[in-house]
């Protein structure tokens, strides 16, 4: 067939709604996950963890195990193969979590001690939990709490402008507070899974995982393998959140497919994930706001404290929130951290923003009750003109839109200020408000567009959709760079071979990805000869956005919103209801509408959750969690979602091809600020320690009336 781009599409893709392009393949069952695919001979492997905090395996007693029906192998620290440890990764420093089997230390509960690998899934288990693990224990340190001995500052992690002390003492309002955030885990609808299998000489992997070219290359390092010939994919992804890195199931995967010589799957249970797959470090936070009588700000000190472990250091980088947020004299931010015998945290939806976004929201609402003025009217009179550590100017800065809008659609003209006044029957009502922001981001990537003869066209990147629509929106950004209607364009993803590109994460994925799709568009256009004839193979071209991103000049680069919350308190019982929320995001140029709205909605829930549900408790003694299940650990179900409502106020990124911001973390960012501050001008009580659980609304409210 004879074809070129032809006459430019009648109607542009990027901006208007699609459906997802994966959508009937989902629903159908046609879309198969890491966990589904079937290969002949397929083993299974089965995890084993350790059951104390601290301390070194005596003995691994696999003997009785492998005479169990069906047991094929048990892979322990005295048989396994060995592991390349001195490499390095793109994002830094590789995970000492990642040396499956190499040493019997135990650093914390959950670290893994085997794989028991078998014919079925049902005999891995039953030999796993048969198995025989003895320990030298020793005594471990899982306590975490504001000031504890052993906290450090980080590199990095501190920065600041101004005479703190100074400004503090003229200041004519002051607010300390002290916040806290618990323990929080992400847990995907889907399990981390991979099948691993060796063909024809090289490691194919299918994986559950936020970026296949950064699990090959890592597998690639740690089996001492030629990157080539290294293979993973994940085509479909059933969330992530930042805990899709690469983590034990698929190296432990590649290890056993490699000791057995056939293929092997390893996945998760939702108890293995709470302790293998990262989560959200609890924070102890003081923030010290001083402002003249007008709310004008002196002086902002956040300070604030997380965990990591003694394996692999990870910081919640809580105090960076307000470094673009707010201006003031003297602007003072430190996160500190204390090591424990505890897993890695890791990356979970708006890293620091959205623990860092409660203290701080909470405390501007305190600052503006104290000065007697309207809590948004207090956030845009401390609007920066730019950046307030860095001088550099805002690429762009809607935030007083995102508030002026939200506050015309919510009625907040009409808001009563004084707290406890609102009721209907006997609840207590109040509205709260909070900024949000996260950085914006992006990363070289590489994309090959190729124009088939058919007349359509083929879009290679190794793009991650986990679940974000990002394969529909990279649809509609490939069609408009060729000019072409979506239904001609055949995106694939995901798969390592594509060549390098960034993660799906920091909400850089699309804009990333996008940038490079287009820059492989544009030269396949010019090599095009208008009414030439395509050959069988197609025409090819590829792009590497690697100088493109080096050029960017230096700017503050953020999305911002402002969260708007409305709830129904019932002081007698202590339930907390959130009647409606209204998220209006400044977040660039919005590709998909419909997927878009579906990633804020998502986000907002996730911040109601945060709010008033979510907590993971530590055992002290066994250094374990309590109730490690989605029984035990609570987080909102639809009874709990109420009216939400997500949308936009114009915003592309002038810097960006497409105008991309990034829209993955932004929405829950500052949610549960906003709920936090309605339950106050509800009540009249402020709450400092999430999640705002019946029982501390009880405490409260007879505290309130005792005082």
């Amino acid at each position: 067939m004879t074809t070129t781009t032809g006459t430019a599409a009648t109607t542009r893709a990027v901006g208007t709604a699609h459906t997802r392009v994966e959508g009937l393949a989902k629903v159908t069952g046609a879309a198969r996950y890491a966990g589904e695919f079937p290969h002949p001979e397929l083993a299974h492997g089965w995890l084993v963890l350790s059951t104390v905090a601290r301390g070194r395996i005596r003995s691994v007693q696999d003997a009785p195990v492998l005479g169990m029906p069906g047991v094929l192998t048990v892979l322990h620290h005295g048989n396994a193969p060995r592991l390349e440890r001195d490499y390095t990764v793109p994002l830094g420093q590789p995970d000492p979590a990642l040396q499956l089997f190499q040493h019997d230390r135990i650093p914390y509960v959950g670290w893994p001690v085997a794989l028991v690998v078998a014919e079925t899934p049902e005999q891995a288990r039953e030999a796993a939990e048969a198995l025989v693990v003895a320990y030298h224990e020793e005594p471990h340190d899982v306590a975490f709490f504001a000031g504890r001995p052993g906290m450090y500052t980080p590199e990095g992690s501190a920065a600041q402008k101004g005479d703190l002390a100074a400004e503090l003492a003229a200041s004519t309002v002051v607010v300390d507070a002290e916040y806290t955030t618990p323990e929080e885990h992400h847990s995907p609808m889907e399990p981390h899974a991979a099948t691993a299998r060796w063909d024809g000489g090289r490691l194919e992997v299918l994986d559950s995982n936020q970026g296949s070219r950064f699990v090959a290359d890592e597998l690639a390092k740690l089996f001492s393998l030629d990157p080539g010939s290294v293979r993973v994919r994940s085509e479909h992804v059933g969330g992530g959140f930042g805990s899709k890195g690469t983590r034990p199931h698929s190296v432990l995967a590649v290890m056993a497919a490699t000791v057995l010589h056939r293929p092997v799957r390893v996945v998760m249970t939702r108890r293995q994930m709470f302790s293998l797959v990262g989560y959200r470090s609890p924070t102890a936070q003081r923030v010290r706001l001083g402002a003249d009588a007008d709310g004008r700000l002196r002086a902002l000190d956040h300070q604030a404290e997380c965990l990591t472990s003694t394996v692999f250091e990870f910081i919640e980088r809580s105090a960076d929130f307000g470094r673009p947020v707010y201006d003031a004299d003297a602007h003072h931010t430190t996160t500190r951290a204390v090591r424990l015998d505890l897993p890695t945290p890791t990356w979970m939806r708006a890293p620091g923003e959205a623990p860092g976004s409660f203290a701080l929201e909470s405390a501007f609402d305190e600052l503006a009750e104290k000065c007697g003025i309207d809590p948004i009217e207090l956030r845009l009179r401390n609007e920066p003109t730019v950046g307030p550590l860095s001088g550099l100017p805002f690429s762009s800065r809607n935030l007083r839109a995102c508030f002026e809008e939200g506050a015309r659609r919510f009625g907040w003209a009409g808001r009563d200020p004084r707290p406890g006044v609102r009721r209907d029957g006997r609840l207590l009502l109040g509205t709260g408000v909070a900024a949000s922001a996260f950085p914006t981001l992006s990363a070289p990537s590489t994309a090959a567009v190729t124009a088939e003869a058919d007349g359509t066209f083929t879009v290679r990147v190794t793009a991650m959709d986990i679940g974000t629509g990002a394969r529909t929106a990279l649809t509609q950004v490939a069609a408009d760079a060729l000019e072409v209607p979506p239904g001609r364009i055949r995106m694939r993803i995901a798969d390592s071979d594509f060549g390098p590109a960034i993660i799906a994460g920091g909400s850089m994925g699309t804009r990333s990805w996008a940038w490079a799709i287009i820059a492989a568009a544009r030269e396949l256009r010019e090599r095009l000869v208008p009414g030439g004839a395509i050959p069988s193979e197609g025409i090819t071209a590829r792009s590497d956005t690697s100088a493109a991103i080096g050029a960017l000049a230096k700017k503050e680069r953020h999305t911002f919103g402002a969260q708007f919350a409305e709830v129904a308190v019932d002081v007698t019982t202590g339930e907390v209801r959130v009647r409606r929320m209204l998220g209006i995001f400044a977040a660039g140029r919005i590709v998909n509408p419909l997927t878009a709205r579906g990633q804020f909605i998502g986000a907002m829930t996730w911040g109601l959750s945060m709010a008033l549900h979510e907590e993971a408790v530590r055992d002290q003694a066994s250094g374990g969690l309590v109730g490690a299940d989605l029984a035990g650990y609570h987080f909102a179900a639809h009874a709990d979602v109420p009216e939400i409502e997500a949308d936009w106020v114009d915003d592309p990124d002038p810097d960006d091809p497409v105008g991309i911001k990034g829209i993955g973390e932004i929405g829950i960012v500052g949610a549960a600020a906003a709920i936090a501050n309605a339950v106050w001008h509800a009540t009249g009580v402020r709450h400092r320690n999430l999640p705002i659980r019946p029982d501390r609304v009880l405490r409260a409210a007879e505290g309130a009336l005792g005082a």
